[in-house]
């Protein structure tokens, strides 16, 4: 065997294996990817009992709390709202017109019961799927990327 064709083969293999490994990993992760879910995408999106992301800005006038001391706030992409359900302190960026996601089980027709808040970390952030979606609404102010 001339020392071209084992240089070909070699590369072969190599380029298998990294397609073999790129592979297993993707497979691998695909289960600890979350994505972001909207207001107006959850209802159709969602299924009873499933942990979802829920994102995009809070309501202004929506940030209450129940009898039980629960913090009671509406999410909206600008075509839908979602009521949210959140027990405990949220985070100190969290305030009305700011991106926020909520973490939680989905139950269709119910207030969605958050477990976790993330708020916006700075003034520049904004998740790609949130941008898109307040951009579709037309309520994206921010810098164009």
């Amino acid at each position: 065997m001339r020392k071209r064709n084992q240089r070909l083969i070699v590369i072969a293999v190599a380029l298998g294996l990294l397609s073999l490994a790129a592979g297993l990993t993707l497979f691998g992760l695909r289960g600890n990817v979350q994505y972001f879910q909207s207001p107006s995408e959850i209802d159709a999106k969602a299924r009873a009992g499933q942990m979802v992301r829920l994102g995009g800005l809070v309501e202004a006038g929506s940030i209450a709390r129940d009898d039980a001391g629960a913090l009671i706030f509406s999410v909206t992409d600008g075509a839908a709202s979602k009521s949210v359900r959140y027990e405990g302190d949220p985070p100190d960026l969290f305030r009305e017109g700011q991106g926020v996601v909520a973490i939680g089980r989905y139950q269709p027709g119910a207030v969605f019961e958050a477990d976790q808040i993330l708020a916006r970390h700075d003034e520049t952030y904004m998740p790609r799927e949130a941008k898109e979606a307040l951009e579709r609404s037309g309520l994206w102010k921010g810098p164009q990327s």
